[in-house]
C-alpha cells in the first residue's frame, strides 16, 4: 500500500492504496475530477525525492507526494 499527500491548494486529504508504479498512481487519482487539472501541473515526489517519470516503481510504504506550483516575490 502506499500513501499519497496533497501539498499546498490542492486540499485533499491523503489517500492510501494499492498501486505498483507511478503510472498506476495517475490512473487511480485521475478519477477523482477535482484532481484531474492538479495532475497537469503538480510536480511529484516519491519519499520526498523528485521524480520525473511514471514508470518508476513502487512498494509498500512508499509516500507520494503532489506539489503544485508556487508563485512568490
Amino acid at each position: 500500500m502506499v500513501e499519497v499527500e496533497f501539498l499546498g491548494p490542492i486540499g485533499k486529504e491523503p489517500m492510501k492504496f494499492d498501486a505498483k508504479t507511478l503510472s498506476e498512481v495517475k490512473e487511480i487519482l485521475s478519477k477523482d475530477s477535482s484532481l484531474k487539472e492538479w495532475l497537469k501541473s503538480c510536480a511529484v515526489a516519491v519519499n520526498d525525492k523528485m521524480v520525473y517519470e511514471l514508470n518508476i516503481a513502487l512498494k509498500d510504504g512508499d509516500k507520494i507526494s503532489l506539489l503544485p506550483p508556487v508563485c512568490g516575490g
